[in-house]
């Protein structure tokens, strides 16, 4: 029988140092007709790997691998934002960051490292409940939809009630439609894409987007994927980026049997292309379209992020690792 610890046995395993890895799916926000209600998560990822000592309070050190932080480190913004909420601080903290979510691309390079620092907050302090995790990256944000998708996975849809408080609810996206994703090498800010929307909305253009929406969710619930094209068109924001946007206008206008339809990546500039068979052909057709402009760019073809059951599940345990 092994003899009882003793006090200095239980201390030194308390100041042991622990590790721990995150990773957060990118996501499709403003899904065509689904402007700031609608996203998708995608299997490409933000790593976040990190080392502390439990009890042991100091500061927090980040490392970027193999690419440049650009503009806020929003990562550590969550964990202070989390900390502030629920009065616990974080230990001291190595932080290592790597990355496949290109940044400024329309793909929620920011809405994955808020909810990356949320997910490390909680892998340290104990888990939090959904809603007030959305609530705090949606105060960051500026809006739900790509937080929302990167902490539940699936397609997402999200409400922000007039309190401010965020609820949303994930279901999964079908496995036979495949997103091929062009980004092009230019960088758009979320800022600059909202400045060119209207303050107000004709009525006819929000019937139109509201039939649409409603038919998008009613196509994939119902696998009639034939009616994706119809249902992603957009009179909300599409038109008003596509000056922004390059070669927007001419993917919107691709035809093609196994083409499902076309939209936007959050504020662009990567555009989203939805295949089902023949993913092969829908990929040469969108390089030869966006060919002419010049314009260095990458396609990829990705599968869905796996999604949780609904808002209410408890959050994905940081360690998890959900294979595409």
């Amino acid at each position: 029988m092994r003899p009882p610890e003793s006090h200095h046995e239980i201390e030194t395993r308390t100041m042991m140092s622990r590790d721990i890895e995150v990773r957060v799916p990118a996501s499709i926000g403003n899904m065509g007709s689904g402007f700031d209600a609608l996203s998708a998560a995608v299997c490409l990822y933000l790593s976040v790997k990190a080392t502390w000592t439990p009890d042991v309070p100091g500061p927090r050190t980040f490392e970027f691998i193999d690419f440049e932080l650009a503009g806020e480190n929003l990562i550590e913004r969550a964990l202070v934002a989390a900390a502030d909420l629920y009065d616990i601080r974080t230990p001291s903290m190595r932080i290592e960051v790597r990355t496949e979510i290109p940044l400024r691309a329309g793909l929620g390079s920011s809405a994955a490292a808020t909810v990356a620092g949320l997910r490390l907050y909680e892998a340290v302090n104990g888990q939090r409940p959904m809603e007030e995790l959305l609530g705090i990256a949606t105060a960051i944000e500026g809006h739900p939809d790509n937080a929302a998708a990167a902490l539940l996975g699936g397609l997402v849809g999200s409400c922000q009630r007039d309190d401010g408080s965020v609820t949303a609810l994930s279901s999964p996206w079908p496995e036979s439609v495949r997103f091929l994703i062009l980004t092009p090498e230019v960088q758009l800010s979320t800022a600059s894409a909202r400045r060119v929307l209207p303050d107000r909305l004709d009525r006819a253009d929000a019937i139109f987007n509201l039939q649409r929406v409603a038919l998008l969710l009613q196509a994939l619930e119902r696998g009639r994927h034939d009616l994706l094209r119809e249902a992603l068109r957009d009179r909300w924001h599409q038109p008003y980026r596509q000056s922004l946007v390059p070669g927007l206008d001419a993917a919107l206008a691709m035809e093609h049997p196994d083409l499902l339809g076309v939209c936007l990546s959050g504020s662009g500039p990567s555009i989203v292309a939805l295949a089902g068979a023949n993913v092969a052909a829908v990929e040469s057709l969108f390089a030869k379209t966006y060919e002419p402009l010049g314009i260095p760019f990458q396609i990829r073809t990705l599968s869905a992020h796996p999604a949780t059951e609904s808002s209410t599940e408890p959050p994905l345990a940081a360690s998890t690792r959900l294979e595409c």
